[in-house]
């Protein structure tokens, strides 16, 4: 019996806590592992998934009085939500679902050439937007890309939400 106590211990070293007098039998052994894990999963702090940062981008947005603001931003993130995060006065008044044109964003002719074509949805949403340019594309489908870094984007002087008319 001594040598499976030991044998347990050996094996088990929260078992070690347990002084010489203290009665191994099955239920003592199993009250005190149920014990110690419950403590362990009280001080648990870490989770299965890794969060990584976010790798970010500066880009710059020209507001409707024309001002230039450096905004960071996340890649993956779509402009709409950029522009949001960094307090810049753009509507957004569908939260991106395509059903308005108040993100309207007007970019320079050599950056939108690299941006993704528009679907036919956004194009329609766009034929309703204010000031309508060649480069303009709706924020909340544009998503920030590292290739961004440094860009400019203009925010049209008014707004024209495709969900009025």
């Amino acid at each position: 019996m001594a040598q499976c106590v030991r044998l347990l211990r050996t094996l088990c070293p929260k078992l070690s806590s347990l002084n010489r007098s203290s009665c191994l039998t099955v239920p003592a052994v199993e009250a005190h592992y149920r014990r110690s894990t419950l403590e362990n999963r009280k001080n648990r702090f870490c989770s299965s998934a890794v969060k990584l940062k976010k790798e970010t981008v500066v880009m710059y947005f020209l507001d409707r009085d024309g001002d230039r603001l450096e905004v960071s931003a996340c890649v993956g993130d779509n402009l709409l939500d950029v522009a949001i995060k960094n307090d810049v006065e753009l509507e957004g008044a569908c939260e991106g679902t395509l059903a308005c044109s108040t993100c309207h964003l007007i970019f320079k002719p050599e950056n939108y050439s690299q941006l993704p074509a528009p679907t036919d949805e956004e194009n329609d949403m766009l034929d309703l937007a204010f000031d309508l340019q060649d480069t303009s594309r709706l924020g909340c489908q544009v998503t920030v890309t590292k290739e961004m870094a440094g860009w400019e984007v203009k925010v049209p002087s008014g707004v024209s939400d495709a969900r009025d008319l």
